[in-house]
């Protein structure tokens, strides 16, 4: 593919992305896959380049753009050697007219930087949300000795956390298929590790979704634990059971599939017998726009509304499967308030003889009642984490 070719090919795909972000299509990794499925002609260079182009030009738009084309263009205005590529040659973009529509810049929609901005996520803080991230694997205790992490890897401050750089292809290494090493993002990881559960513990992940926290719980209360992962979407809870074979925790994982507004019923035989609860929520997912840019023109102030109200619900449903003087942690990859520190203050205003304990393990920064990660200030995907603990 020549090099206006492939801007011409980026745009394509914008497209795409654009239409599948008002309608609730396919995320745009999916989209760009696709594409080329039926593409044969083009290289690896070639995809590997329209695949920059694409998410480049994502993330230099703000508002959602009125079409692929306003994106690139918008992107060529900090690239003079990208507007000479709409040169109207064979399989490339048309000249720039004059008056063209240029989408807008930005850190996302309007409504949502405000919504950032009173969530104190400005400047370098909110510009980070849109970096590249790296890439994270977790070894896997269960596995010990099995097989060794690639090399490349780079101790971040947790003891079972390695980094590597964009783009390295953990998958197709020994360790991963070994099942000795997970993809997991450090974050992550340390929202595991405040749920402070000891071998032998009863744990319930109440929205475990393909189970990445599910199999890091699993390896913290080992063998003798037992780790309940539920969830109400029957594809994503099905990934789990082979993740938990390759992870070698099977035999710790039981899985229950709930009915949406009904989890209380099939959860009863549960209440009272957990040491801890985790509510991995459903969220806006502000904290991962570094793997998926384009989820912010998927979201609206409507659906937010209505996704704060199922968060609130979730904690209600978890609080009564916890034991006394056992922990329920709240975490979600959002920045913003309402579904972070606002809904803790809510949930301890419902329910007596609940506490926040605070969290202290050298990252993060206080937030409300819990704790905040950003991708600028903590090098891992934004999160809010809190734990309460029934009084006894």
């Amino acid at each position: 593919m020549t090099p206006s070719a492939r801007v011409q090919a980026a745009i394509e795909i914008l497209d795409l992305v654009i239409a599948a972000a008002g309608s609730g299509g396919a995320p745009a990794d999916r989209i760009v896959s696709e594409w080329f499925r039926t593409r044969r002609f083009a290289g690896s260079r070639d995809r590997r380049a329209v695949r920059d182009l694409v998410y480049t030009a994502i993330r230099c738009c703000g508002e959602v753009p009125a079409s692929g084309r306003a994106a690139m263009l918008r992107l060529a205005e900090s690239d003079s050697s990208l507007s000479l590529l709409f040169d109207g040659s064979s399989y490339g973009p048309e000249p720039v007219k004059p008056g063209e529509t240029v989408a807008a810049g930005g850190i996302a929609p309007e409504w949502l930087e405000q919504r950032l901005a009173r969530s104190e996520i400005t400047g370098e803080e909110a510009q980070a949300l849109l970096e590249r991230a790296p890439l994270d694997i977790r070894v896997n205790a269960l596995k010990s000795g099995t097989a060794s992490p690639p090399e490349g890897g780079e101790q971040i401050g947790i003891a079972s956390a390695l980094r590597y750089p964009h783009g390295t292809r953990i998958e197709d290494s020994e360790a991963f298929k070994a099942g000795a090493i997970e993809v997991q993002d450090a974050g992550s990881q340390l929202a595991c590790q405040a749920v402070s559960v000891s071998e032998g513990s009863t744990v319930i992940d109440l929205c475990a979704g393909a189970g990445g926290k599910t199999l890091a719980l699993a390896a913290r209360v080992g063998e003798r634990g037992r780790v309940i992962a539920c969830d109400t979407d029957r594809s994503r809870l099905s990934r789990l059971a082979p993740r938990a074979e390759r992870a070698g925790a099977s035999a710790i994982i039981e899985t229950r599939l709930l009915d949406p507004r009904r989890e209380a019923e099939a959860l009863a035989d549960l209440r009272g017998c957990a040491d801890a609860v985790l509510v991995d929520a459903p969220c806006s997912g502000t904290g991962t726009w570094r793997r998926n840019p384009e989820a912010r023109w998927r979201l609206s102030e409507g659906w937010l509304a209505d996704t704060t109200g199922l968060q609130s619900r979730l904690l209600d449903v978890a609080a009564p499967l916890v034991k006394e003087g056992g922990a329920l942690i709240y975490v979600t990859c959002s920045l913003l308030d309402e579904e972070g520190a606002d809904q803790i203050d809510s949930f301890l205003a419902r329910h007596e003889k609940w506490e926040a304990q605070a969290l202290s393990p050298g990252f993060g920064t206080s937030r409300g009642k819990g704790l905040r990660l950003t991708p600028f200030r903590d090098g891992t995907d934004g999160f809010f984490i809190a734990r309460l603990i029934r009084i006894c």
